[in-house]
């Protein structure tokens, strides 16, 4: 990540020298959209690493850094051209850009917590040596991950998503000077936009992390969706400021919904371990389709010479990709669901010993759960053996000749005797 904000400030630093667009194309490009990737994916694996139970939550207000700086740099960006033109401008980013060397800085490894006490350690390192097996190195990229059925309907659905996700925020602003709007008011669509933004991230990932939900997210992404293309499809027939203001609200909050979601479910999908892999494969696609969704956008502007149809078109993309999701979802994946549940509900002693290495993060959590009850039970055994050994020994040691009376038995029995000091372990405890 500091290397990233390296290159993200470096790159609109080259850019204010560029004596040509292709300069340009090079240094905020290549450069600096190189940088801006090394920021992205690292934070987003982390996040992962830190949340679990309100990770939508942590993944909705984490994404809504993005509107903050799409409600600010869009008046920022009017200022620096008028004032420092638009060499100074680049200047100035660069240096802005610097500041994720300090966000990555911030980034600590997580320390394992101690689960159990030293005196569960040594029954624990007895059954690692009774059961290690060689672990395969780890790989940079898992391509595992296309086997999963999940996994490839979230990437293709992703894939048409992005055809048309990003199509009116790039062009909405020309839209509204199309109208004949000045550059000012028309650029400040996008902080309107924006700040609608802001809240409709943290809010969704609220929504999300409720517990009837968040089994769902899967179908919340598809009405996010769906609520995003029907936007669009509405805003096409905006013919003034004030409609264009109404249609930035509307899809303010269905953009934030969307950015909320996204990688919480590809989270859900793939687990922990493979998402590191799955997240720089989805991106790589989305990258690509990136490449062709507004460019077309631009080209079929050009033939029609009316924002009707781009905005029609994204629409339609952004529908498609939630029908996708939403219907091979509900008729691929539930079923396999279900079976892996019933499948976890009958999981042994001796499959958790030995886990395979594609049993997923609700599966493994399981039967970490059951290793641990496992290793409480033995040792509460080994305790209770100890306990009737000393009883055994005390009666071996009593002398036969004691003669002992019951009302003495019983008043010794309703008597609180005194313990020995002995160290509380919750492990062991009953």
């Amino acid at each position: 990540m500091m290397v990233g904000g390296l290159f993200a400030s470096l790159g609109m630093i080259l850019a204010s020298f560029s004596t040509s667009i292709i300069h340009i194309y090079l240094s905020t490009g290549v450069i600096t959209g190189l940088g801006l990737a090394l920021n992205f994916q690292p934070s987003l694996i982390m996040l992962n690493q830190y949340f679990s139970e309100k990770r939508p939550l942590a993944n909705g207000l984490s994404a809504a850094g993005s509107p903050v700086a799409l409600c600010c740099l869009s008046p920022l960006g009017q200022f620096f051209q008028y004032q420092y033109g638009w060499r100074g401008g680049f200047l100035i980013l660069g240096g802005i850009l610097l500041n994720c060397c300090v966000c990555g800085a911030l980034m600590r490894p997580l320390v394992a917590p101690k689960i159990l006490k030293s005196s569960l350690k040594e029954l624990e390192q007895d059954n690692e040596e009774g059961t290690e097996k060689k672990k395969p190195k780890a790989k940079l990229l898992d391509f595992s991950v296309f086997k999963d059925c999940g996994f490839l309907i979230y990437t293709v659905a992703a894939s048409i998503m992005v055809l048309g996700l990003f199509v009116p925020p790039v062009f909405v602003v020309s839209y509204a000077k199309e109208l004949g709007n000045e550059d000012t008011k028309s650029a400040l669509l996008l902080s309107i936009l924006g700040f609608i933004d802001i809240f409709a991230r943290p809010t969704c990932g609220v929504i999300a992390g409720l517990k009837w939900v968040r089994p769902r997210c899967v179908y919340l992404l598809s009405f996010a969706l769906i609520f995003n293309g029907i936007t669009d499809l509405v805003g096409s027939q905006a013919k003034d400021y004030g409609s264009l203001v109404v249609f930035c609200i509307f899809f303010g909050i269905s953009y934030g919904m969307v950015g909320a979601l996204q990688f919480e479910v590809l989270m859900a999908i793939v687990g922990t371990e493979k998402f590191s892999s799955a997240i720089g494969l989805v991106l790589l696609m989305e990258a690509i389709a990136v490449l062709v969704g507004p460019p077309s956008a631009g080209r079929l502007l050009d033939a029609t010479h009316n924002y009707m149809w781009i905005f029609l078109l994204a629409g339609s993309e952004v529908v498609l990709s939630a029908v996708v999701l939403a219907t091979c979802n509900f008729l691929f994946i539930r079923k396999d669901s279900s079976e892996s549940a019933d499948t976890l509900e009958n999981i042994t002693v001796t499959q958790v010993c030995s886990k395979p290495p594609d049993m997923n993060d609700e599966e493994e959590k399981g039967a970490r759960e059951e290793q641990e009850k496992e290793t409480k039970k033995e040792v509460i055994k080994a305790l209770k053996e100890e306990v009737e050994a000393d009883k055994e020994k005390v009666e071996e040691a009593r002398p036969e000749s004691v003669t002992v009376d019951s009302q003495e038995v019983e008043r010794f029995l309703k008597e609180p005797q005194q313990n020995g000091d002995m160290a509380s372990s919750p492990e062991t405890c009953l």
